[in-house]
């Protein structure tokens, strides 16, 4: 019990030193162009990359994935909403699962 403790307060000093030192280092406002255009791509380029290798490895095809994604990134780049967007994946990848299982 004491090593959960131990991990749960080492990911608490993590989690805030991550958040912290960002406020302790820049003072004043960033005016450098592409650092400021460094940092606001830098949440959305870590989302894709924590985001991307579990929606293609969630399901038991390549295949079922890759319709899924497919789906939900043409209706998101169409502006859809969230719940139509992942309503329609799952359904695409719903529909990808049967259509694999009737093929010999």
């Amino acid at each position: 019990m004491s090593r959960f403790f131990v991990c749960a307060a080492v990911m608490m000093i993590v989690t805030y030193l991550v958040r912290a030192i960002p406020f302790t280092m820049f003072r004043r406002k960033v005016k450098n162009r592409f650092f400021r255009a460094f940092l606001y791509y830098v949440p959305y380029a870590v989302l894709t990359a924590m985001t991307l290798p579990a929606a293609l490895y969630a399901t038991e095809s390549l295949l079922v994935a890759a319709a899924g994604l497919l789906t939900a990134t043409l209706l998101a780049y169409r502006g859809r909403g969230l719940v139509v967007v992942s309503l329609s994946a799952c359904g695409a990848a719903f529909v990808a699962t049967l259509l694999l299982r009737l093929l010999p």
